[in-house]
Parts: C-alpha cells; sequence; structure tokens
C-alpha cells in the first residue's frame, strides 16, 4: 500500500496558492444572485410573460418576379405595421439585409461577416434598387444607412393603431453564399432566397427599435406576422416557401396533386417528381410563359423560398398531437437535384424526408407540438439554414443531410416558435438547437446521447484563447462562433439536465419556458427565470458561470493514509515509575483521507468513486453547494484490508476539466499494470507499422 504523506505536503503549497487565486478566500461570490432586470408587468420575476406583454405584428403581401437568365428579383411588397405597444411610433426602422453585399457596407469593410465577406471582390456591388416608399399613393421620405432604412411617418402611430406602405425593390443574386445563393447543377439550376425583401425591424419592451446592423453573422430577430407571397418564376420551374401553397390547380399537374394528396396519408416517402421526370414536358402543366405560384403563411417570423427545374420531389404525412390533443397531418417533404443521392427515398434510413419526419415527430413530443401544416427540405447551394415551413440543407453523399436536416428543422422551435433575439445572444436558439439535437440524433440512430465533441471543444476553449458565451455575434472572436454559441451551450445545458438537475426536473422546466414562450420574444433573463421557478433551484451560480463568463472548471481528487504512531523507546508496560499504570493505546485503523478541491472559477458538483482491488466500489456526490463556503471537501473511508487500486473525480467524463490528468489517483500497482499496457500497446503499434518482408 502506497503512502503518499510526503507527496502531499511538498503539494501543499502551490495548491493552497492555486485556490487562493481562484477565489477560495470569498467561495459565496460564485452563488451571488444575478443581476437581472427589474421585474416588471411585461416580464414578471417568474421568468413568464407579464398580464401587460406586448409584441408588434407586421403583416406582408408581396408580389416577386425572377428572371432566371440574369439572376434580377424584382418585386413590390406591402407592409401592415400593428403598433400593439403603449408607445406613440413617429418613424419605422427597416432592415435591408441585401445592402449587406454593397461594397461600402459595414459587414463588406469590417470583415465580420464571415466566409462570404472575404469573398467580395470589386466585380460586384449588391444591394437593393429601392424606386419608391409610398403609402395611400403618397411618396414618404426614407433614408438609407447601410443594412437600415428609416421611413418617416405623415403622422404618429398611436398606441393600438396601425399603418400601411408599399414599396418596391430589386436586386441582382449575389455570387456569394450567405444565406441565400443560387447553382448550376446537371438538370438545371436552383435559386434559394431568404432575407431578401425589406421587413420592419423589431421594437420591443428591451431595447425600443432594434436597428443593429446586419454584418453577416448574427442572424435575425423579427415580428410574427401573415403573409400572401406570389412568385412568378419560368414554367418549367417547381418552387416551395414558407407557407401553404394556395393554387395546387394552377402550378401542379394534376398527376403531381394526386400524388401529393396520397402522401399526406402515408409514413412512407411518395414521389411527387422523379428523376426521370425532371426535364420532361408533361411533369409542368401545358401552356406557354411563366407560372405564379401563391403561398399563405400564418403567424411567421419571416418568410424564404427556393425554385429551380432540376427539383426531384418526394413527400410523406406525419401526424402529431396538438395542444388539444388532437391529430394533426403534417406534410414532410424534400426537393433536390439528382445529384443528391442522400437524399433519395433508396437512401440509407430513408432519405431526407424521413429524417424530416423523424424531426417534427421528435420535437413535437420532446418539446411543443409542430404548429405549420407543413415542412420541406431543399437541397441547393446553402450549406445550412432555417426558416418557418422550409430549410435549406447541403451535403449530397451518405450521412451529410442527416445531421444538418435535423438541425435545420430544430430551429422551427428555437427560434421560429420561441422568437429569440438572434443578433445579440445567438447562443438562445443555436445553441438550444444544438442541444435539443443530440438528444433527436441519438434516437433516430438508436445510440446514447454522446456530447464528446462539445466537451472537448469546450476543454479546448477553456485552455486558450475564449469569451462568454452571451457575446452579439458579429463580436465572436474569429473561430469561435460554433465552439461559443452552439456546441459550448449544448454542453451546459446537458450538465444542468444530467448532473445538476436531473433529466426529469429538466425536461419539466425547459418544457415550460419553451410553453411560456412560444409565439412570444424572451430574453436571457426569462429564460434563466423560467428555469429556477419551474426547476424550483437556485441556479445563478450555474447561468453565471456558463453563459456570462468564461471561467474554466478544474476539480482534483487527492488520497492520504494514516500510519501507526511509532513506539518511543523508553515505553515499557504496566508501572510508569510514578505509581500510575499507562493508559491503553487505541488500536490503529487504517483508512485512507480523500480530498476534492475544486480549483478553478466554475463550481460543479463533484462525483468521486473510490474503486478497490476486490472489485467493490465505494461512490459519494458533492451537490454544487458543497462549493458555497469552501473549494475544499474531505471524507475518510475505513479500509478494513481493502486495498484502494483508484480514485476517480468525475468518473463518466462529463464535465470539461481543464486539468483531467489531477482526477484520479492510482496506487503503484495500477500504475504499473497501465503503464505495462500502454508499453504493450505502443510495441503492437510500433510491430504493425514495420514493413513485412516479401514472400
Amino acid at each position: 500500500m502506497r503512502t503518499l504523506l510526503a507527496c502531499l505536503l511538498a503539494l501543499s503549497a502551490p495548491m493552497a496558492s492555486a485556490v487562493a487565486q481562484t477565489g477560495n478566500d470569498r467561495p459565496y461570490e460564485a452563488f451571488a444572485p444575478l443581476d437581472l432586470p427589474t421585474p416588471n408587468a411585461f416580464r414578471l420575476g417568474s421568468g413568464a410573460p407579464g398580464p401587460q406583454y406586448w409584441q408588434q405584428q407586421v403583416d406582408y403581401t408581396i408580389d416577386a418576379t425572377l428572371d432566371a437568365e440574369t439572376k434580377r428579383l424584382s418585386a413590390t411588397l406591402k407592409a401592415t405595421y400593428h403598433n400593439n405597444s403603449p408607445d406613440e411610433l413617429t418613424f419605422l426602422w427597416v432592415q435591408l439585409e441585401q445592402n449587406l453585399f454593397r461594397q461600402d457596407s459595414i459587414g463588406t469593410r469590417s470583415r465580420t461577416g464571415g466566409g462570404p465577406m472575404r469573398q467580395m471582390d470589386d466585380e460586384f456591388n449588391g444591394g437593393y434598387d429601392i424606386p419608391y416608399v409610398r403609402s395611400g399613393g403618397n411618396d414618404l421620405e426614407f433614408t438609407i444607412y447601410d443594412t437600415l432604412m428609416r421611413v418617416e411617418l405623415p403622422r404618429p402611430i398611436k398606441p393600438g393603431g396601425r399603418f400601411t406602405f408599399e414599396l418596391a425593390f430589386e436586386f441582382d443574386m449575389p455570387p456569394y453564399l450567405r444565406r441565400m445563393g443560387s447553382e448550376d447543377v446537371d438538370q438545371g439550376r436552383i435559386f434559394e432566397y431568404a432575407q431578401w425583401f425589406p421587413h420592419l425591424c423589431n421594437y420591443d419592451d428591451v431595447n425600443g427599435w432594434n436597428t443593429l446592423p446586419y454584418a453577416g453573422s448574427g442572424e435575425f430577430y423579427t415580428n410574427f406576422g401573415d403573409y400572401e407571397v406570389s412568385i412568378t418564376v419560368p414554367r418549367t420551374y417547381l418552387v416551395a416557401g414558407s407557407g401553404v401553397l394556395q393554387n395546387p390547380g394552377t402550378v401542379l399537374t394534376r398527376t403531381q396533386r394526386d400524388r401529393l394528396r396520397e402522401a399526406r396519408r402515408s409514413r412512407e416517402t411518395v414521389m411527387i417528381r422523379s428523376a426521370e421526370e425532371v426535364g420532361d414536358p408533361d411533369s409542368r402543366p401545358s401552356g406557354d410563359g411563366p407560372l405564379t405560384w401563391k403561398f399563405k403563411g400564418e403567424n411567421i417570423r419571416t418568410f424564404a423560398w427556393a425554385a429551380s427545374d432540376a427539383f426531384i420531389w418526394d413527400a410523406c404525412g406525419v401526424t402529431i398531437k396538438d395542444l388539444g390533443g388532437k391529430d394533426q397531418i403534417v406534410l414532410c417533404q424534400s426537393l433536390y437535384p439528382a445529384e443528391a443521392d442522400a437524399w433519395k427515398p433508396e437512401a440509407e434510413q430513408g432519405g431526407s424526408t424521413q429524417y424530416v419526419a423523424h424531426s417534427i415527430e421528435y420535437y413535437s413530443d420532446f418539446l411543443y407540438p409542430y404548429p405549420y401544416p407543413i415542412m420541406t427540405n431543399v437541397n441547393g447551394p446553402e450549406g445550412g439554414m432555417e426558416y418557418p415551413m422550409i430549410v435549406f440543407c447541403g451535403g449530397r453523399t451518405r450521412w451529410g443531410p442527416l445531421g444538418v436536416t435535423d438541425h435545420e428543422v430544430g430551429h422551427t422551435w428555437f427560434p421560429m416558435i420561441v422568437n429569440s433575439d438572434e443578433r445579440r445572444h445567438a447562443w438562445m436558439d443555436e445553441g438550444f438547437n444544438t442541444f435539443i439535437n443530440m438528444h433527436s440524433l441519438a434516437a433516430f440512430r438508436g445510440e446514447d446521447i454522446n456530447p464528446g465533441r462539445a466537451r472537448q471543444q469546450t476543454m479546448r476553449l477553456a485552455r486558450g484563447r475564449s469569451q462568454p458565451i452571451d457575446v452579439f455575434p458579429d463580436r465572436n472572436l474569429p473561430g469561435l462562433l460554433g465552439s461559443l454559441q452552439y456546441r459550448k451551450t449544448a454542453l451546459g445545458l446537458h450538465l444542468l439536465r444530467e448532473v445538476v438537475l436531473g433529466p426529469e426536473r429538466f425536461d419539466y422546466a425547459f418544457k415550460e419556458y419553451v410553453r411560456r414562450w412560444a409565439f412570444k420574444s424572451p430574453q436571457p433573463a426569462d429564460f434563466y427565470r423560467t428555469m429556477e421557478d419551474a426547476a424550483g433551484a437556485d441556479l445563478a451560480w450555474f447561468f453565471r458561470q456558463w453563459f456570462l463568463e468564461d471561467g474554466t472548471l478544474d476539480q482534483a481528487v487527492e488520497v492520504a493514509f494514516n500510519e501507526p504512531e511509532p513506539e518511543s523507546e523508553g515505553d515499557t508496560e504496566g508501572d510508569n515509575g510514578d505509581g500510575d499504570e499507562e493508559k491503553e493505546k487505541e488500536p490503529f485503523v487504517p483508512m485512507a483521507t480523500i480530498t476534492v478541491r475544486s480549483l478553478g472559477e466554475m463550481v460543479m458538483p463533484a462525483d468521486v468513486v473510490v474503486q478497490f482491488a476486490d472489485g467493490s466500489i465505494d461512490r459519494r456526490s458533492f451537490p454544487v453547494e458543497a462549493w458555497a463556503t469552501t473549494r475544499e471537501r474531505s471524507f475518510r473511508i475505513v479500509l478494513d484490508g481493502r486495498e484502494i487500486r483508484r480514485v476517480v473525480i468525475d468518473p463518466d467524463e462529463l464535465l470539461p476539466d481543464v486539468e483531467p490528468d489531477n482526477n484520479r489517483w492510482l496506487s503503484e500497482q495500477e500504475e504499473a499494470e497501465q503503464a505495462a499496457e500502454e508499453e504493450a500497446a505502443q510495441e503492437a503499434a510500433e510491430a504493425a507499422a514495420e514493413p513485412q518482408a516479401s514472400p
């Protein structure tokens, strides 16, 4: 048996210094209340919307025409603004996201927009041409600043009032991918249009007008509204959009309409237009000239669409329970070119439409019923992007589409239903969605949830360059958006579920958050408060360290053994020379002292497993509250002749510990056996790498 007293004495000074540097002298500060906005009638202290909560609504009617040869889109737009706020509005702010592609845009000049902005050159100068903005036949004064336009009102919009105006716009399809684009494929051309029309900025009770510029990385924060959109394209094209097709008798053949009816009743995939029918004139309505496709979407936050003469089209129907417990059929469909082998029904696991169907079913049960009648997956130039009732997904071979499809469909819940502010708090949609994706994909594959990639990336962040999660996405350090806003957030929620609260408690609170804020716009404080309220837990320590700070987690374990006191040379039995009989010594009881330390700025519960040579184990758990008054906890184990082989903290390797080497203690025998195994493995690897002699 190994004695570590000397080693521990040698290590005690630097260890104590490290603990002091990370706040061991004031450990309670990690558990201080969060500095959150004062609750009010709009947003309650429980995290729920208040009795006076309000949000604006904007309804749109859009008529668009695509020139497929020149790749130019022209359109007219009518917007009706409903002022549900208690405030009088004297002007309107409008987002002009296509102006990102102007040579003088903030995104272009600052190069904060990611890949597409790095591609900008002097050959393309995009953005909108806006010939007019008018209301009631009268021109309105407007001023454009980068990706924003301020429209002057002829009179203020009173609380409860509404205002309707029209504008015209045109723009050329950018040659750089940024959530939309065009692509030439073997049998034609694919267009994907998203964030394509001027739309009203969100005016809310927290920031007033939300006028952050569109620089490329931050996505959007918009109003819910009703959309009626007409899209005119060449007759050979198929179109899918964020809504229900209103004129199938005009733009589809009778055969296609019959197949769609069959697909709605079938959980198996039904071909609407097969690969063999692409290019066949009989697969399009007879006649000459373009066709106008009409869509209607209700209570959605934007509208996106795709069009192509190369689309294969298949679909199926899934049945879910709505909020009232009634069956609701959702049409799941996919449109893709012939090159997209992994999208076809004969592909592994049934192809794209089966991926969509699984996601709709899973998230409807896990979170909230899917609220729309249709979901479309489109394969084209965009690698992955989400919009109401339609998603764009890249990847055309083997398993490529599965993860992207599930992620983009998952965005229906965050942020299409729970309408978070993506320009400021990308983690509230990307991170939440990445978290639920781990569950959905594990269920689809029949596997256990594995957050390993997120854990490894979070550990790398802690060892190097990092920043807090709750940072505007356009202000993330290069390369950190995915690691922080997506994967670190997802890992945090996974740990909150598995380590802190437990699945039942977490799931109840998380579903309550979605239910409270469905079709509303929560802020981070609303999420924090709802989770505490519904879980019945103080989670300020968790939200602070995980989302608002960028500290590190470093838990460590140490083992010390007691030894019998040595007898002095003058010890004799019986009389001690003074006539007093010597007191009988207490018998020596071999025991080990296990010490667990929390060395980093971050605190988490600690799970410790002591494994003995006979195969038995002793498992102890420290709740996070154990660190509220100290960063060091110890317990003793009476050995009773047993030999400790190893002691491990975080035995399931769930936590993103920056120093995993100090998470275990090994006996001398265990170290020797482990070293021998590693040496044997190394020798085997070297032998396998040696060139074999020719016979």
